[in-house]
């Protein structure tokens, strides 16, 4: 093996990522490798992991090969994996084009929740078909300290609870979970998003990702907060026939989600590489815990 290993760091609004090229699926990355590599003190720091990985040579994406050449094998910071990760997606696109792997236009990404379209458009911007969200039935409510909000249950190939509140501080400081009650709910865990206007059609928030803590941006997030405040404004796209587009504001930046009529969300926001380099795979081999 080579004492060294290629990768490279990406963000989209500021949900940081390490990058590991890897098309034949030859690096063992264990979830205490993948914790140590995210680590901001001790490895490269990162919210995520990005295994660059071809369909055809990973047992969780075979059955996709045929749809998308390449697999997005996501890890949260603390070594496990998600369904999916709607800024990760977008940063594994533009690394794929930096690589020379697409060009501009559509393209197939294979995730744990399923194959997304990606458009890398000319002016930078990278647009994700992200599906249709899941309204699951039931009351939520999620807790701060002292205050407690009614949350809305939105699956978006992962579990979301978005509750709407007065001033974005009252979400504390999201290092760990906010408590949700029932616990039935979500036997998971999930990420939970609070949510004040900004104007028209435009909403800010603030997230605790699961296994991770709070993050500078979360893409799922950012579109169960636009579907949660679409009903919540009484717009339905599938019963008016007319999308709806709601400007999502992180802490890291801005996204924009649209809702069509056939229930297809689609999330348009930037990507950026920012560096890349070589880890020591002695290193690497030691943190595999």
């Amino acid at each position: 093996m080579s004492t060294r290993i290629a990768f490279l760091k990406g963000h989209g609004t500021e949900n940081d990522f390490v990058i590991i090229p890897d098309p034949e699926n030859a690096i063992d990355l264990s979830p205490a490798a993948v914790a140590t590599l995210c680590d901001r003190r001790a490895g490269i720091g990162g919210d995520g992991l990005l295994h660059v990985v071809r369909s055809a040579a990973h047992p969780e994406a075979r059955a996709m090969a045929a749809e998308a050449e390449w697999f997005m094998d996501y890890r949260n910071g603390d070594g496990s994996t998600v369904e999916m990760c709607g800024n990760g997606v977008r940063v594994f696109a533009r690394y794929l084009q930096r690589a020379g792997h697409v060009t501009e236009g559509d393209i197939a990404v294979a995730t744990r929740g399923g194959v997304k379209t990606v458009h890398l458009a000319k002016d930078g911007d990278v647009t994700v078909g992200m599906g249709k969200a899941l309204l699951p039935e039931g009351d939520v409510t999620v807790r701060v300290d002292e205050r407690s909000w009614p949350a809305r249950n939105v699956n978006m190939g992962n579990p979301h609870a978005v509750a709407f509140v007065d001033d974005l501080a009252h979400a504390g400081n999201l290092f760990t979970p906010p408590p949700f009650s029932p616990a039935s709910a979500y036997p998971d865990g999930v990420n939970v998003e609070f949510v004040v206007d900004r104007g028209p059609r435009h909403v800010a928030l603030r997230v605790h990702e699961r296994g991770v803590g709070e993050t500078r941006s979360c893409g799922t997030g950012a579109c169960a907060v636009a579907v949660a405040t679409a009903r919540r404004d009484g717009a339905d796209p599938a019963v008016t026939g007319t999308p709806a587009t709601y400007t999502v504001d992180v802490p890291g930046g801005r996204l924009v989600i649209t809702e069509r009529p056939d229930g297809e969300i689609e999330m348009t926001g930037p990507a950026v590489i920012v560096a890349e380099g070589e880890i020591d795979a002695e290193w690497l081999a030691a943190a595999q815990g």
